[in-house]
């Protein structure tokens, strides 16, 4: 199987310009998957995929389901099924052991967000002054002003900023490309930490960079955002996700209409972005009480 693998990732990576993170995660999942049906076998010897069956695919399902979150097992059972519908497809297994494999059901998380109160005590708390400083007030003041996914965020490039008409193009899932407005404030934020680059000679294409002039990575972003959210005293304690989360919350409870908070979050459909409809349920009883003629 680890050649029909191998197969499959380089079709996503040339065919579907999948992300580095989803090549890894559904790698991930498919060795995995490939380790339990040997250790199954006789001799431990690899799993053809032809020979590989539905009941199969069930018993390593079900297996995971033990150890591991509902929402986790339906990651896994998308990637495997995905991989059985290419060889499929590509002819190099004549039947599609997946087709009928269903997923769990998860159970629905409502997004974890921060209150306007909490979100403007983290960002008026950042240090300023020195390049990292900056660097770290630009990261929180843009995730916050145009709800980047932190894997656009760390991917953004300085051409990918029009400081003239106040927006970002951002490159999300699937390769698709949308345009985000961003505020002044978090323009302010950016132009302070490139000035501090040039001040120590630091010259890249990439907007967020390490001490070393790398690229900064989503897991660096994780752990600034952690730091300054226990050193602001917020009541929860966020993710990269979570600043999303309330970019969103935010603008919907400011009036924001559901079909334009899609369109700045990039989702491919509606649904994705009702569940912040469920986040703040006085003020959408407000709204009802405010505008239906029989309310009261």
């Amino acid at each position: 199987m680890r050649t029909e693998i191998e197969l499959y990732l380089r079709h996503l990576r040339a065919e579907r310009q999948a992300s580095a993170h989803t090549l890894r995660s559904y790698g991930g999942d498919l060795e995995e998957l490939r380790r339990f049906l040997s250790a199954a076998r006789r001799g431990g010897r690899d799993a053809p995929a032809g020979r590989i069956s539905l009941e199969d695919l069930r018993a390593y399902a079900a297996a995971k389901l033990r150890t591991s979150r509902r929402s986790t097992v339906s990651r896994k059972v998308a990637a495997i099924r995905g991989f059985f519908a290419f060889l499929a497809a590509s002819r190099r297994i004549r039947r599609d052991p997946a087709a009928q494999l269903a997923a769990p059901k998860t159970e629905k998380r409502l997004p974890v967000f921060l209150p306007i109160d909490d979100m403007e005590r983290l960002l008026n708390g950042l240090p300023q002054g020195e390049a990292w400083a900056e660097r770290d007030r630009a990261i929180l003041e843009t995730l916050y002003s145009s709800g980047l996914r932190v894997s656009e965020l760390v991917g953004l490039d300085w051409s990918s900023i029009d400081l003239e008409n106040e927006c970002v193009r951002v490159l999300g899932k699937g390769r698709k490309e949308r345009i985000v407005p961003i505020g002044e404030v978090a323009l302010d934020a950016l132009r302070a930490y490139r000035r501090e680059l040039h001040a120590a000679c630091i010259e890249r294409s990439a907007v967020f960079v390490n001490r070393r002039g790398g690229r900064l990575t989503a897991r660096s972003v994780a752990r600034f955002v952690k730091r300054y959210a226990l050193a602001a005293g917020t009541a929860v304690s966020p993710s990269p996700h979570s600043l999303r989360h309330s970019f969103a919350t935010h603008l919907l409870n400011q009036g924001a209409d559901l079909r334009s908070i899609q369109e700045l979050l990039g989702h491919a459909s509606l649904s994705t972005t009702q569940r912040y409809t469920h986040v703040n349920l006085d003020h959408l009883m407000k709204a009802y009480d405010d505008a239906h003629p029989r309310a009261r």
